[in-house]
């Protein structure tokens, strides 16, 4: 992904799904286009994962509680 969403939450009452869930549905609205890769901080992902169909990866210049959303090279995006 060469660019994104930035979206940052840092509540405490919202779960991990529930967050990447929200970052995918404003990014559709924006864009119209449904995101399939988000990128966090490794302190908030032990191992790779899947929430609502998009692909989570841990990468280290991601700061804790930002989550950079969008899609995957070549899958056609704009964004």
């Amino acid at each position: 992904m060469m660019t994104g969403l930035l979206w940052f939450d840092n509540s405490p009452k919202t779960d991990f799904a529930e967050k990447v869930k929200e970052a995918a549905s404003y990014y559709q609205k924006k864009y119209g286009r449904k995101p399939d890769l988000c990128y966090v901080h490794p302190s908030m992902l032990a191992k790779g994962f899947h929430a609502n169909g998009i692909e989570i990866r841990a990468a280290q210049q991601i700061l804790p509680n930002h989550f950079w959303i969008g899609m995957m090279e070549g899958t056609g995006s704009p964004h």
